[in-house]
């Protein structure tokens, strides 16, 4: 099968780059690896209540539907990007899994679930959300309690009676901590101390702020925490937490031991969990691009804007400096036209 564009994920970052592509009659196909629509969002735990959901941007051409504040954000979301690709009939097959991509003299040769695929350019949008990042600390395989990551929360309710240690310092370490405060205890650890903001992130924070991803992606480096960036927001539910001391965090322990965890120094300390909660972030997605050798010596991929500037035929959207709602939703659209442009360029050659 032969696409002039394929884009990989059909999530927020591919959406908006397909319904460019759409708009400009492109011969185009979005392979999403996920059961039905949603990207990353479908698999948010089903207690994160649409209003106090983090980042919630409109796609390209379609607002988002009103909606019960007090609704899952899995289910409205997820019910919002299927009705956005009917809409706008966009191309998308599901499931389907890329397992590796391979240069060819005239594109990309793309290794699927659902058989061999070529395309003249691709548009990357795979995110995060399939790498959980589970960082190694001694004692891990001692530990006789429950671990989990952030990505296979479900709910506090089974924490209930259970002392919980939240290792993270993002958005989803402070919600999930926020919401198992209020059936168990906890404990709050993080490697910095928190970064609070009590005013919304305006238009300058939000340009410096990329600015810096940008900066990193552009020199070959990952991209780095966007949490690192712009901080954490003091909202309603956070400052109620913080009264009830929830959010007196301490550094992060040294090791994990059979029972708990422990900090060592003089004296040491120790402290008995039951579980572990692992709200330690996500790495981007990108092991089926590993053929094609993008990684610089930093251990990022040199960027320009959304393009690998070792491969101007590859746009990478919800990467670096677009990894996020918003900057997905314009960065996509971008990707889209630069990469037909460029294209079209090599077919007049």
């Amino acid at each position: 099968m032969h696409n002039d564009v394929v884009v990989i994920g059909g999530g927020q970052a591919g959406l908006s780059a397909a319904h460019a592509l759409a708009r400009a009659g492109a011969d185009f196909v979005v392979l999403d690896g996920d059961d039905g629509p949603g990207g990353a969002w479908q698999h948010r735990w089903p207690s994160l209540r649409l209003d106090r959901a983090h980042r919630i941007a409109a796609l390209p051409g379609m607002e988002l539907p009103a909606a019960d504040p007090a609704s899952p954000a899995s289910e409205v979301v997820a019910g919002y990007f299927a009705d956005y690709e009917r809409r706008f009939q966009l191309p998308v097959r599901r499931p389907v899994a890329v397992r590796a991509v391979h240069r060819t003299d005239d594109g990309f040769t793309l290794d699927t679930s659902a058989g061999e695929w070529t395309a003249s350019g691709l548009v990357n949008a795979t995110g995060t959300w399939t790498r959980p990042f589970w960082p190694a600390y001694p004692g891990r395989e001692q530990f006789r309690g429950r671990q989990l990551h952030a990505a296979d929360y479900r709910g506090a309710e089974e924490f209930r009676g259970r002392h919980v240690v939240v290792v993270g310092g993002g958005t989803s370490a402070v919600q999930q901590l926020i919401e198992i405060s209020e059936v168990t205890t906890t404990t709050w650890v993080t490697r910095r101390e928190p970064v609070w903001r009590s005013s919304a992130f305006d238009a300058d924070a939000g340009r410096a702020a990329v600015a810096l991803v940008d900066q990193r992606v552009r020199a070959g480096l990952p991209p780095g925490s966007v949490v690192g960036v712009t901080g954490l927001m003091e909202t309603d539910a956070v400052l109620a937490a913080r009264a009830r001391g929830v959010l007196d965090r301490l550094p992060v322990f040294d090791r994990l031991t059979p029972d708990g965890v422990a900090w060592d120094g003089d004296p040491g300390r120790t402290l008995r969990a039951d579980v572990v909660l692992w709200a330690t972030g996500f790495r981007p997605a990108l092991d089926h691009l590993a053929p094609l050798h993008l990684r610089a010596a930093g251990g990022g991929i040199v960027m320009d804007g959304t393009r690998v500037v070792g491969e101007p035929r590859l746009h990478l959207v919800g990467y670096g400096p677009s990894a996020s709602t918003i900057g997905a939703n314009r960065a996509g659209p971008r990707a889209a036209r630069e990469l037909l442009r460029t294209l079209a360029r090599a077919d007049a050659a």
